[in-house]
């Protein structure tokens, strides 16, 4: 044990990209640094090649997919959040869950291999428009490639710290608060934050993207014009049929964006039926070829600053710049967003001059590894990190993100039998956030109460997500009908879900469960209630054979001695109360804020009563001791990585997302670098 506790901990980030990936740590001098991996490159392809008993990852397996690419996988984070998705090989089932796992081990090993160290803990960057259910699942992900400890931050957040924290402000004291735009255009997906800063915090304020456009969006374009090209010039020979030939296609058109981003022409070239036919293209070609890509991404930055009103001042309201006075600097990361096309239009829109002095391939993951550093701050950093101003600042560095999402339970509609969301945390709501509802039970003795808990799509035309059951049993026994249960739904520092329940009338808490649906469920698009404080109506869990919970008429509150007179509280939907509002807190649809010591949520009266700290105080009282902050670990009883052997295939997989991968051709003589260690590690054995 004391050997084990004298090896440095190393603040680790990793950038789990739809097309690359890339890990960095924090250097001695607190600085971070992107790890290059066993062929020495310092972001790794997210691809997975399977060639026989070999798993190979990076890109050795993206110059092999085109002489094998059935047996390759790419592209498996934007699978992420399907459940139904998965490729089969030689009889297994690979998850996007364990094609990540793999992606995550080939980081781990190059890093480790160069530390000589082990890396435990890392933080792992995610889409700020990503559900609760795919935030779970690349938790999932790191623990099966190795990692005893997950933590997860969004993208932009980590852009922001990476800015905030280096590029030469390492040392430097901003005297005001500043707003900065943070673009990031990936691979595969595009987020968009609004984010306040100053010297000691980050805080974003508002948060947009599209989980499904990214650079690879642009390729997906350019091989199709590259396709109708060829069959212009040789009719019946269509190259989309073939998927060697759209391997090679696709490697030489990420070659081409590339080109075509500092120089005015490329050529892409396409091998088919025996023929080879090149075909030039220029660049402005290339951008009239894909302005609707553009388009959507403008759009979404427009529709951001118009829904939080970032009002203009000192300019004529019909300026083409509106909106954007409040905004300091424009931060422009991920591969994507080097193209010229996107950078002319958020320059056109914007009227200012872009900050591009973010590494476009790995400022998330130093930012990732910044914050790393901020949880692990204090005697184990201190083994890695020996700068001591650099640990200082760390430590008393916060980042806060807001909910992409909102999250809420469905309800029945009793009149029109209509499922509703009603949401009780809006989207972009500070985190910590907890909301506050009262269910009624509906049998005398009833010991069980079960509902269904949903965030809201990405944008407001997607249907909402059933995220999972929340179950609440073990409640006392012998309680009336209609008694009510205080239920509180949160998400934490890193919008992940957490539900606990109450019984005010004995003051005796229950256990509460979270049952994860195994496919995860798209519902029909239904107009969210919105329904006054005033008027909500208790919701009283549904009996047996109903899973939705039926809208009553409200359940009379226990009658306080003498009551004080209240004003009715205001007919406005569901909204975050202001930790420094010093009204009572009312007991209503509301979201309620965490305690910042502890993470407790505050009672009505603005008191934690976890640590004692009140709203309009910031430190808790010496006497009362704090209880620990809640953090994102892993159980004890979570199995070890051997456990991430993929299941078997089922006898039966009649679904449309299974793609079946054929048996590899003979195995060519020679060694090919894999990441498979040469003394068995147990993942590789767990997989093969």
């Amino acid at each position: 044990m004391a050997g084990r506790d004298a090896t440095p901990v190393y603040a680790a980030g990793i950038d789990l990209g739809t097309t690359y990936s890339c890990l960095s740590y924090l250097t001695p001098q607190g600085q971070p640094v992107a790890c290059p991996n066993e062929e020495g490159e310092m972001t790794t392809p997210s691809v997975v090649l399977f060639d026989g008993d070999e798993i190979v990852v990076g890109s050795e397996a993206l110059r092999n997919a085109v002489a094998q690419p059935e047996r390759v996988v790419q592209h498996a984070k934007r699978y992420m959040g399907d459940s139904h998705k998965c490729w089969v090989v030689d009889g297994q089932v690979y998850t996007p869950v364990d094609i990540s796992a793999l992606i995550i081990r080939k980081l781990l090993s190059g890093a480790e291999a160069r530390l000589g160290a082990r890396l435990r803990h890392a933080v792992i960057t995610v889409p700020a428009q990503f559900s609760d259910f795919q935030r779970q699942r690349t938790i999932e992900a790191g623990h099966k490639a190795g990692l005893e400890r997950v933590d997860i931050i969004n993208e932009p957040v980590a852009a922001s710290l990476c800015y905030v924290l280096g590029e030469g402000m390492w040392f430097a004291e901003l005297a005001n608060d500043q707003t900065v735009m943070v673009f990031d255009l990936g691979g595969g997906t595009f987020d968009l934050s609004l984010v306040r800063y100053n010297k000691q915090q980050v805080t974003v304020v508002a948060s947009g993207g599209n989980l499904n456009l990214g650079g690879i969006d642009w390729n997906a374009a350019l091989e199709k014009w590259a396709c109708e090209q060829f069959l212009q010039e040789t009719p019946g020979e269509d190259p989309r049929l073939d998927l060697h030939t759209m391997q090679a296609l696709a490697n030489d058109v990420e070659q081409a964006k590339r080109a075509l981003s500092v120089r005015p022409r490329a050529t892409v070239t396409v091998q088919h039926a025996g023929r080879r036919k090149s075909f030039g293209v220029a660049r402005e070609s290339f951008e009239k070829l894909t302005q609707g890509l553009v388009d959507k991404a403008r759009d979404v930055t427009e529709q951001l600053l118009r829904a939080h009103k970032v009002e203009i001042e000192g300019r004529a309201s019909n300026s083409k710049h509106a909106g954007w006075a409040h905004v300091n600097a424009v931060l422009v990361t991920g591969g994507a967003s080097r193209m010229p096309m996107i950078r002319d239009m958020l320059q056109r829109i914007s009227g200012t001059t872009l900050n591009t002095t973010l590494s476009p391939d790995q400022s998330i993951a130093h930012g990732a590894a910044y914050y790393s550093g901020m949880l692990l701050s204090g005697q184990k950093l201190s083994a890695s990190v020996l700068n001591k101003q650099a640990t200082a600042r760390l430590a008393k560095f916060k980042q806060q993100s807001i909910t992409a999402r909102a999250l809420g339970i469905v309800v029945r509609d009793k009149s029109t039998g209509q499922r509703l969301a009603h949401y009780l945390i809006p989207a972009n709501t500070s985190l910590p956030v907890a909301a506050r509802q009262s269910f009624g039970t509906v049998t005398p003795d009833q010991r069980r109460v079960s509902l269904h808990i949903v965030e809201s799509g990405a944008s407001p035309d997607d249907p909402y997500l059933d995220i999972g059951e929340c179950v609440v049993d073990e409640l006392p026994p012998e309680l009336p009908e209609a008694t009510p249960i205080e239920v509180t739904i949160r998400y934490d520092e890193q919008a992940r879900v957490h539900v606990s329940a109450r019984e005010p009338r004995s003051g005796r808490n229950a256990k509460t469960t979270i049952t994860r649906t195994e496919n995860l469920k798209h519902l029909p698009a239904q107009p969210s209630s919105d329904i006054s404080p005033l008027d909500t109506p208790v919701l009283t869990a549904a009996r047996k054979g109903s899973p939705i919970p039926v809208a009553l008429p409200p359940l009379p509150p226990p009658a306080p001695p003498q009551p004080k007179s209240q004003r009715p509280a205001a007919a406005t939907p569901a909204r975050p109360v202001n930790p420094g509002a010093r009204q009572r807190l009312e007991e209503a649809d509301r979201p309620i804020p965490l305690c910042n010591s502890c993470g407790e949520p505050f009672d009505a009266r603005g008191r934690c009563p976890g640590c004692g700290t009140t709203l309009n105080s910031s430190t808790p009282p010496r006497a009362t001791s704090r209880k620990p902050v809640i953090k994102p670990t892993p159980p004890k009883g979570m199995p070890a990585v051997k456990s991430s052997k993929p299941r078997q295939l089922p006898e039966s997989l009649g679904d449309p997302d299974t793609v079946k991968l054929p048996p590899p051709k003979s195995k060519k003589p020679g060694s090919r670098g894999s990441t498979k260690d040469d003394g068995g590690d147990d993942f590789w054995n767990s997989l093969t």
